[in-house]
């Protein structure tokens, strides 16, 4: 498997930021890492393992990017008006910055549509990447993500806040939005598990199924059993289950 290690300084964030890239040729499929951690920790957990054959055979490349969740989602320090701008910030390096340089880097055109994938925390963020920018990305897998944010903010919003969370841009979106039609375009896969640590993340994705259902968007929700607890061992399962399914049906 080719990987290849980049270090490029965003003008959004004012600083150097990391990624790795996995596989030489296919679809591209961004993946975020959990919360607080790093470009480099899917590696670290072996999550690119069970996928290799398909890496390896030019199906599908993986492109790790780094987060700044330190600083925003889990900074108890600043006021959420200040650390929301810093999240927004990152999420202007991912679209404006990273995405250019890594179709760049794959010698794909300026306008193909990446996938986006992440665990837990990083389900949040990319389920969040996929439903703002359609016209960047048209496949989504999440796992075990969150996706009411809310609690997050300690009573202070703006639109930062709105736009960072899904439960409240989705049902809020007429059902005219351009952006239905674009997900449908599209392939949304949402899963949990049933077991241990699941039990707010199910209970949310159960929320969002309604209100994607009542908005007329199409999207796979699955939930599995009950001995499906909230690590490492059940995504490596996860991922190749629905990277062959997104890849071969």
């Amino acid at each position: 498997m080719q990987i290849r290690y980049f270090r490029e300084y965003s003008e959004n964030l004012n600083r150097y930021m990391e990624f790795k890239m996995y596989g030489h040729a296919g679809k591209i499929c961004m993946v975020v890492p959990t919360q607080n951690n790093r470009f480099y920790e899917w590696e670290d957990h072996g999550m690119f393992d069970p996928v290799r054959d398909v890496i390896e055979d030019g199906e599908i490349q993986f492109i790790a990017c780094d987060s700044i969740d330190p600083e925003t989602w889990s900074n108890q320090y600043e006021p959420t008006k200040d650390w929301i701008r810093k999240h927004e910030n990152w999420i202007n390096y991912i679209i404006y910055e990273l995405v250019p340089s890594v179709l760049e880097k794959a010698g794909k055109p300026k306008e193909e549509k990446l996938m986006v994938t992440g665990a837990s925390m990083g389900a949040t963020h990319a389920a969040n990447l996929m439903l703002r920018y359609p016209d960047t990305f048209d496949t989504l897998l999440a796992l075990s993500g969150i996706y009411e944010m809310e609690p997050y903010y300690r009573g202070y919003h703006d639109d930062y806040t709105y736009f960072n969370n899904p439960m409240a841009y989705l049902s809020n979106m007429p059902a005219e939005h351009p952006y239905i039609e674009k997900y449908n375009q599209s392939r949304l896969i949402f899963c949990v598990g049933q077991g241990q640590w699941e039990e707010q993340t199910q209970e949310e994705l159960r929320h969002l199924a309604d209100i994607l259902y009542k908005k007329g968007i199409h999207a796979w929700t699955d939930f599995w059993g009950p001995d499906v607890y909230h690590d490492w061992p059940w995504w490596q399962v996860q991922l190749p289950y629905f990277i062959d399914v997104i890849l071969h049906r």
